[in-house]
């Protein structure tokens, strides 16, 4: 019950190096009629060479350096603006609740 359970092993077929099996003779005779030229051998396949996907210059380093530094100032301007605004709107709901009991009290002594 709790032992893993594992996939099936892959059964595809395996990446040979030579997608188009190469001649190992010239299928004709060299003495032949034939008016052709004898086959020329292939061109070996070019290996692409690897690059990291992104090529940082100086020059882009200093934009993606200002540009994260105007994100976190802008960031950090709007959650001290929104703390501000709690901060003020707690105050005067304090201050309301205070002048309220105050008004409510001073009536209720007046009766």
């Amino acid at each position: 019950m709790f032992t893993p359970k594992y996939p099936a092993p892959d059964t595809a077929p395996t990446r040979t190096a030579h997608l188009i099996p190469m001649p190992t003779s010239d299928a004709h005779d060299l003495a032949c009629g034939c008016h052709h030229s004898p086959a020329a051998p292939a061109a070996p396949v070019p290996v692409p060479v690897s690059r990291p996907a992104v090529q940082l210059t100086p020059g882009s380093l200093i934009v993606i350096a200002a540009g994260g530094t105007a994100v976190v100032l802008v960031v950090g301007a709007v959650l001290v603006s929104m703390l501000l605004a709690v901060a003020i709107t707690g105050v005067s709901v304090a201050i309301c609740a205070v002048v309220l009991r105050s008004l409510l009290n001073s009536q209720n002594n007046r009766r």
